[in-house]
Parts: C-alpha cells; structure tokens; sequence
C-alpha cells in the first residue's frame, strides 16, 4: 500500500510539473493568415504657428496648391509663402479581423524641415496597404510629447517635436484581408521559434488532444486536416489553441556588446575550461612645454624663437595573471559568479564567451548582437 502511494505521488508530481512546463499553443504558434497589414499615407498637417516646412520644399507647396484646387481655388504653387502647413507621412497598423467603422491610432512623421509639429490638424488622408487599396481614412488634432522653442539663436528642445500620434485618428474603410483556405479543410499553424522538436510535439498534442490529423511540414508549419469543414470554425481554432504544448528549449546565449549585457538560459552548459586573464594597460599621456629664449633678441635670427617642446609619460601595469577554473556542466551563471568573484567586468565576461565558444566548451549557441 505504501509503494502504491508512493508511485501515485510520484505520477502526480510528475503531472504537476508537466503541466508547469507546457504552454497554450496561441503562446508560441499562431494560425497563418491572421496577422497584422501595415498602412501608410502621405498628407498634409495645418495650423502650425510659423514651424512648418520651408519654401524650399517643392513637395509641399505643390501638395497644398493641389489640395486647394480640390475647392475650387486655383492658385500657382509660386504665389504660396507660409510656414503653417508640413508634408508628412501617415502609418497605421490594420489588425487582423478589423472590420470597417473600427478606429485605429495613426503615427504622424514630418517629411520636410518642419520644426514642430506640435498644435497641427492633419488634413483627410487615405491610408493604403501594400497591395495598394485604400483601407482607412486618417484626419485629427495631433499629439505631440515634445516642444521646440526658438528665440535669438536660442533653442528649447524636448523629445522630437516632428513626430506625433493622432489617437484614434484614422476609421476603418474596408475588411482586413486574410489568408485562410477559402476551403476549410486545412490549417496551418506557424510557430514564432521555427524549431523541429517543438513542430513535431505540437502535431502529437493535436492530434492526442483536439482529435485531428496534424502534421509537421517543416520546423516553422504545422498543418491541420479536418477532413469535412468544421461547422464552427471560430470553436475548432479556439480548441486548437488552447492545446497544450511543452515547447523545446534552445541552449543559447545572447551578448549585447554595446549595453554589456549578457542573458542565458538554464540549459546552456560549459565543458571543462581553465581560463586565465591578464590586465595589460598602457597610458600614453604627453604635455607640451613651451621653450622661451632668456633676454631681448636685438636682432633676432630664423633659428632662435619660441618652441613647443612635447614630453611624453608612458605608464605600463601588467598584473599577475588570474585563474579561473570550470568544471564540467557548469552553467554560465557560475562562470559569471566566478569570473565576478576575480572583478572582472561585463564586457571582459563578453570576450571571455567568445573564447569559450571558439574553444568548443561552450554547449549551446552564442548570439552577438
């Protein structure tokens, strides 16, 4: 009875932790065709105080004798002389099952030599996708965090003042395209992290959990048959997602070089390595004397007057070298313990991997970034 209690608590610890290390398959995959479109515009935006684009942009001048002929006022781009208007580009992001009336945020960038967008109005603008059909109309008071104050030379700046938001600026004209099979007999799921272990635990989980045929294509796709199109198709995705999936994790460490950072994950393990770093500085600091003759030169010749004499001090410091020994399957949170133990810096911690990784003790994947 006990050895009977014993293997149901170890079944249950171990259910336990499977549970904790699997996710919902919505975490790492998502179902192809459902993505987010970019849009972008060109317009214009008016009423700024004197800060607008200069009369050395054509582009704007043009755009705003072609906005004006649109009411019936005709004028020639070379009678125009104002400061209030700036060319701008206009981006949106058109999410997946947008559906027309919907609102969207809008970015607003200056195109010219504005200086401040800051108090503008941008003017209707269409919004169009890359397969070129208009998708949203953008028109709104700006939102700009940032100011530019110019006053005799001086100048007041904070954050940049040629960028600004238009919150719910831009209304939603047409449907969001998507990619689903206009059959719907199959799927595919596309993974975040291509990675063949993962793929073929995802078909396994499927077809063990939400009773369909899956199939993994490649390391990135996962393909579901229905064999019949499912009656509720919003139901068969939202079951598929929520399949849990114990996703398998890559031995990878990533180096930023320009913030010293350095970031691993549990899994990474070193190889028996012995590492011995030296601290080889050389200052090189030079001052310049200037050399004066003594007395009053009557007549002074070309080869007497005054000289800058350089005089260089050169200070070298070679430390005794410091050793540091891993021993095999240490994790690289010990080898930074360690090398920190010695005070050696983050960056010296960043060649130090590198090292390791050329010397084949490193068991994963380094990443510079």
């Amino acid at each position: 009875m006990k050895r009977l209690l014993f293997l149901l608590l170890l079944l249950f610890s171990a259910g336990v932790w499977g549970q904790g290390s699997s996710v919902r398959l919505k975490e790492i995959a998502r179902v192809q065709g459902v993505r987010d479109n970019a849009l972008v515009g060109y317009g214009l935006v008016i009423g700024l105080a004197g800060s607008g684009d200069t009369g050395k942009n054509r582009l704007t001048v043009q755009s705003v004798a072609n906005t004006l002929s649109h009411f019936g006022v005709n004028i020639s781009p070379d009678d125009l002389n104002s400061r209030n208007v700036a060319a701008v580009m206009v981006t949106a992001t058109l999410p997946a099952f947008a559906e027309s009336g919907q609102k969207l945020d809008v970015s607003v960038s200056s195109l010219g030599d504005a200086r401040s967008l800051s108090g503008g109005i941008l003017l209707l603008t269409p919004l169009n996708g890359p397969d070129g059909k208009l998708y949203a109309l953008a028109q709104g008071a700006l939102s700009v965090g940032g100011y530019q104050v110019r006053a005799f030379g001086s100048v007041d700046q904070k954050n940049h003042p040629t960028v600004g938001r238009v919150p719910d600026g831009a209304t939603v004209e047409r449907e969001a395209p998507l990619g689903l099979a206009e059959d719907g007999r199959t799927l595919d799921v596309v993974l975040y992290q291509p990675d063949f272990t993962t793929a073929q635990r995802i078909a396994e989980s499927l077809r063990r959990n939400a009773g369909v045929s899956a199939v993994a294509e490649h390391a990135g796709k996962v393909r579901v048959n229905f064999g019949t199109p499912p009656s509720d198709l919003v139901q068969a995705i939202s079951r598929i997602e929520n399949v849990p999936v114990t996703p398998d994790q890559i031995a990878r460490v990533v180096v930023n070089e320009r913030t010293g950072t350095v970031v691993s994950g549990g899994d990474v393990r070193l190889g028996a390595v012995t590492i011995s770093q030296g601290d080889l500085r050389i200052q090189v600091q030079t001052d310049y004397l200037v050399s004066q003759p003594d007395g009053v030169l009557i007549n002074p010749s070309r080869n007497i007057g005054t000289a800058v004499v350089p005089q260089a001090n050169i200070n070298v410091q070679d430390p005794e070298a410091r050793l540091v020994s891993i021993p095999n399957g240490a994790t690289v949170a010990d080898l930074i313990a360690a090398l920190r133990a010695i005070h050696l810096s983050t960056r010296d911690v960043i060649t130090i991997l590198q090292s390791i990784k050329d010397a084949g003790a490193l068991r994963g994947e380094l990443v510079i970034q």
